[in-house]
């Protein structure tokens, strides 16, 4: 196995993992989100008033709509469908009539999910030195040959990857750096539980360190339950299929870059 996959199953399971995972992933939901006074102000009138099309033309200009339905998504883009599908508008107003009006603004109010907060924690944590250095902009990465850390969007980083180190993945990347004269590569995850979207999300990572003919050493920054010790596919994978890969929590990574 993986010398750096074994630390970081060993520290997952000897060590405060979680309290120190914290300190990269700091999962605390947003307070309620705020609401356009105006907008409410109509839903509330279409509400009263049982107009069906003027409450989900009002709604769908929230940030959030109030229930989960297969075809909000439709009716975002295609606005001109709420008159033309009277069937599909009165299903959907049924079910928030139901809620009622405290109900309905509780839901619209509701904090971002977790899970969507998570994509920039990884470099919130890198900008406050956790690995020794602060990440720095393309200008400053490219004047020398020192150790640093890229700063800038997952797909400023795939650009950069793929036109100096011959990254041709359609993945955007994490985390850019070069250490001892080395470039490094990688996805951050971090994985919360098992199935779904989960699975894709370390498959990601996966196909990133998988590219062929990259000119820097691949890594997966990878957290959460594939460190848990069973029979689940992911620690199994980690383990045997993938045991050959630089597979690590972000809480081995500074460890790791400074011996490369």
């Amino acid at each position: 196995m993986n010398k750096w996959t074994e630390l970081s199953i060993e520290y997952a399971n000897q060590r405060s993992y979680l309290d120190d995972l914290f300190q990269v992933y700091p999962t605390i939901p947003d307070g309620i989100r705020e609401i356009n006074n105006e907008i409410w102000n109509s839903v509330e009138v279409a509400f009263t008033r049982k107009d069906n099309d003027l409450l989900i033309q009002e709604l769908l200009k929230l940030d959030l709509f109030p229930i989960k339905d297969s075809y909000i998504a439709y009716l975002k883009r295609d606005k001109s469908a709420i008159e033309r599908n009277p069937k599909t508008i009165n299903r959907i107003c049924g079910r928030i009539y139901e809620m009622g009006l405290d109900k309905l603004f509780e839901r619209c109010s509701e904090p971002k999910e977790t899970n969507r907060q998570i994509g920039p924690m990884f470099r919130d944590w890198l900008r406050k030195k956790s690995l020794g250095i602060l990440p720095v902009d393309f200008y400053e990465f490219t004047a020398n040959n020192n150790d640093a850390i890229l700063d800038g969007s997952d797909q400023f980083m795939m650009q950069f990857a793929k036109h100096e180190l011959n990254y041709n993945h359609p993945k955007g990347l994490d985390f850019v750096a070069r250490f001892n004269g080395k470039y490094v590569i990688g996805e951050a995850k971090f994985l919360t539980d098992f199935g779904g979207h989960q699975n894709a999300q370390f498959n990601d990572a996966i196909a990133t360190i998988e590219a062929e003919n990259v000119k820097a050493i691949k890594i997966a920054i990878l957290d959460g339950v594939l460190y848990i010790k069973g029979n689940n596919k992911m620690h199994k994978d980690i383990i045997e299929t993938y045991q050959n890969h630089n597979i690590m929590s972000a809480l081995v990574l500074r460890e790791f870059l400074y011996q490369v």
